[in-house]
């Protein structure tokens, strides 16, 4: 393949997607807005008129500053590649260290991680501070904001910069099969990440306290003894500090999992309720949902790194993205750059994944707590979180990770 072509193969991709993305958030927004004066029928007597509306809108707004988002990701990749920048700052990171040397490869790749995450740091601004306050959900100070960026940059400085040096260090020294080694490592940090998320990194951004409720404690222990699960503790998140978003979730896994409930929840839900909630979240643990989406991302990742294997000596692949030099950052920055306007169709096809294991999660919930009370508990949730019953179905194919409200509540209410 030439330079040239692969130019062409690459602006094409990348102006299809960004104007197949532009075309499902304006289905969306359409969709909405189209039934936002009507609730369905499946809702009527537990969801009112005013808080479909409010869904709505929520919905139609974060739909707004996704189309923002869409295309100034685009307008970004394009002069990260096209217009150039990337080689710029390759040559001009040359007076701080050797190009092509690991010290190298890693100021390039945090060099354009940087100029990235100062991009959409305003579009995350109006996120926080404009729709979720505009709707009730922020909680979140600037403060308290900027507190969590730091946090977040020196946890991620701390964690990947070594990674970083690693990755870059077999990518140059092992050989031809540099990328199975590379994705030994990979597959052995998310899964040690796992084990020490929960513990030491978790707790500095939240307050973990355990479960004061004793007769709710107990319900929740018979419900873990009935399915098999023991845990490193029950606790109690505050989610209310930055949100008032409701959610519940497991975390860890062998001696170090987790059950971790927002106290946002406990404020909402009755305990017949938590315990249905509960019982789905064990069933992802029962159907062994993590460990699947684990070998899911241990596969793509394999398949990433074989690929890049294949481009890492080709001089066309770096030509045809605006790039004059070539090396091992170099390759791995591009192909994570450009992959995702490749990988863009299989979209449908993730969320239909994870939506099977949403349903074999209600099943197990349904067979070890009450479907009418998981029906109950999601109604309450979709309601608090504003999340829109009417959402275009081709849009959520391919972003919802999550059945359909109509769909999900129609399932339980056939098991109850």
């Amino acid at each position: 393949m030439t330079a040239e072509t692969f130019t062409w193969i690459f602006a094409v991709a990348l102006a299809a997607t960004t104007v197949a993305r532009l075309w499902l958030t304006e289905r969306q927004i359409r969709f909405v807005r189209t039934h936002r004066n009507r609730v369905p029928a499946s809702f009527e007597q537990s969801i009112s008129l005013v808080a479909h509306q409010k869904a709505a809108d929520y919905t139609i707004a974060k739909a707004g500053l996704q189309r923002a988002a869409i295309l100034t990701g685009a307008v970004v990749l394009a002069v990260l590649t096209f217009g150039g920048l990337i080689g710029w700052l390759y040559s001009a990171l040359a007076v701080l260290a050797t190009p092509g040397s690991i010290s190298h490869g890693v100021l390039l790749i945090v060099g354009v991680t940087l100029f990235m995450s100062l991009v959409e740091l305003p579009l995350d601004l109006y996120r926080t501070f404009s729709i979720e306050a505009r709707f009730g959900f922020n909680k979140m100070t600037l403060r308290l904001y900027l507190a969590d960026l730091v946090k977040q940059t020196l946890v991620g400085a701390l964690i990947g910069l070594p990674l970083l040096a690693l990755v870059l260090w077999l990518m140059g020294w092992i050989g031809q099969a540099w990328w199975v080694y590379v994705w030994l490592v990979w597959m052995v940090f998310n899964l040690t990440l796992l084990l020490v998320y929960p513990s030491f990194i978790a707790p500095l951004f939240n307050k973990f306290a355990p479960l004061e409720n004793e007769s709710l404690r107990q319900q929740i222990d018979a419900l873990m003894q009935r399915c098999g699960f023991r845990a490193a503790g029950l606790f109690v998140m505050d989610g209310s500090r930055r949100s008032n978003h409701g959610n519940a979730y497991f975390t860890g896994f062998g001696a170090g999992k987790r059950i971790v409930l927002f106290d946002t929840l406990l404020a909402r839900l009755e305990p017949d309720e938590i315990l249905a909630v509960l019982a789905h979240e064990l069933g992802h643990f029962r159907r062994r949902h993590v460990w699947k989406r684990v070998a899911l991302l241990a596969g793509i990742s394999l398949g990433l790194l074989w690929v890049l294997g294949q481009l890492i000596d080709q001089p066309w692949f770096y030509a045809g993205l605006a790039v004059d030099a070539q090396g091992d950052a170099l390759a791995l920055l591009l192909l994570f750059l450009v992959a995702p306007v490749f990988m863009f169709p299989l979209g449908p096809l993730a969320s239909l994944y994870s939506r099977r294991h949403e349903y074999e999660a209600d099943a197990y919930a349904s067979e070890h707590a009450s479907p009418g009370s998981l029906a109950h508990a999601l109604v309450k949730l979709y309601k608090d979180n504003a999340a829109t019953l009417t959402p275009d179905p081709v849009h959520s194919a391919f972003y919802d990770s999550h059945p359909p409200a109509a769909m999900r509540i129609a399932r339980l209410r056939l098991r109850a």
